[in-house]
């Protein structure tokens, strides 16, 4: 089996990963996006092809100093294919991070972890979340006597894994609810530019000495792959992927980025922004200014400060329209026009489930009458101007409905 070797001009800085004292790299390959297939194929249904790519693509990276994978039971045949390349790349730094859902019931959760270790072929996972602790419930079958995290306390006991984690798309008073229990090493959570309203769980992260680890800070950091005109010309000179890694490795209290790829060259404009972090501080700030000041030009200072005072959650709103994650759209479209980004999430809205909750505005006029709509406006600056907001999202983004890629 050929050895990786860094090179020495790209290998990529650590951080110490929390109380884990794991010296994690700043990027990080996740494995959701480079599998053949979000469905569990048999075996013979994987061709040479897209294996020799996931192949080419881990090597890539850890040639790169790209030490750490991240997965999940329920990507597909993203452990499978994983646990095969491993039988085929050999990198005694590697560092192995894998994701089972919580359950009802203990002895499924652990029917997953061993399939889990099993498809990855390894005698040991460095990193095991608990994926997805979105809702109250996910939390209580986790840490309740018996519950699923007894099982992995077995686990580590017996040398199977080392540390424990959870990942979360929660609302931020329950990820701090989880963190502040202390019974976990790390959190896999959203955290970017155009997204900061987990500010206080990195905090509370910090306070508890745990690992971050940023969740698809390219796709779900605004769609970054494929910016908009504005938005490039924003960032420039530097592409709007480099300006998004860069500003979140500004905050120390962040320690890896996931990176995903279906390419071995998709993962060369991270390691480009990588190479830049200790001499771009003060254009990464030329950026930030210059991007708010944009959005203040295309939305006014009194909107910006005041559009999200009083919103009702989904749940306490007709029709379940999720007004505070429709408003921010709104924000991103006009301020940088971030259209691919705005209609993909638009359209997840209503179908994903607890992992983005609510729906989107497409009820309006239908199910749902502005008079509804303004009873639970209230408490808002902006009562008379938001549903013709809404009516704007319907007309330009409506019409497409998204399912996840996966589905729990």
């Amino acid at each position: 089996m050929p050895k990786n070797k860094d090179s020495k001009n790209n290998s990529i800085p650590r951080r110490r990963f929390g109380r884990t004292e794991i010296q994690i790299p700043v990027l990080s390959l996740g494995g959701m996006r480079f599998q053949q297939s979000w469905k569990d194929l048999d075996p013979k249904e994987i061709n040479n092809q897209q294996q020799d790519i996931l192949q080419k693509i881990i090597n890539h990276a850890a040639k790169n100093g790209m030490h750490h994978i991240e997965t999940a039971r329920h990507y597909g045949t993203s452990e499978r294919q994983i646990g095969w390349a491993f039988g085929q790349i050999d990198d005694p730094k590697r560092i192995l991070q894998t994701k089972i859902p919580p359950n009802n019931d203990p002895s499924i959760f652990e029917k997953e972890l061993e399939l889990s270790m099993s498809r990855l072929g390894s005698k040991k996972i460095d990193l095991l979340a608990i994926h997805g602790i979105n809702l109250p419930e996910h939390l209580d079958m986790t840490i309740r006597p018996n519950g699923c995290l007894n099982i992995i306390r077995r686990w580590q006991k017996d040398g199977l894994v080392d540390h424990v984690g959870f990942s979360t798309h929660a609302n931020v008073d329950l990820i701090i609810q989880t963190i502040e229990t202390g019974l976990f090493d790390y959190v896999n959570l959203h955290w970017y530019f155009i997204r900061q309203e987990n500010e206080r769980a990195l905090e509370a992260a910090k306070a508890n000495d745990m690992g971050v680890f940023i969740i698809s800070p390219t796709d779900k950091g605004g769609h970054l792959h494929t910016p908009s005109l504005k938005l490039t010309d924003l960032c420039s000179p530097l592409h709007p992927i480099e300006f998004n890694d860069l500003f979140c490795l500004s905050d120390k209290r962040i320690h890896t980025l996931s990176v995903g790829a279906s390419k071995p060259e998709d993962l060369d404009i991270h390691f480009s922004a990588i190479s830049k972090m200790h001499t771009m501080h003060g254009l990464i700030k030329t950026i930030h200014n210059r991007l708010i000041k944009a959005s203040y030009e295309s939305l006014g200072e009194s909107w910006l400060t005041t559009w999200n005072v009083g919103l009702p959650s989904w749940d306490q709103t007709p029709g379940d329209i999720n007004i505070p994650i429709l408003l921010w759209l709104n924000n991103l479209l006009e301020a940088w026009d971030m259209e691919s980004f705005a209609k993909d999430r638009y359209g997840l809205l209503g179908r994903g489930g607890h992992w983005f909750p609510g729906s989107n505005a497409d009820c309006l006029d239908c199910e749902v009458s502005e008079d509804d709509l303004k009873k639970v406006l209230i408490n808002s600056p902006w009562s008379a101007e938001i549903p013709f907001v809404l009516r704007k999202l319907k007309d330009r983004l409506g019409g497409e409905r998204r399912d996840r890629l996966w589905g729990i």
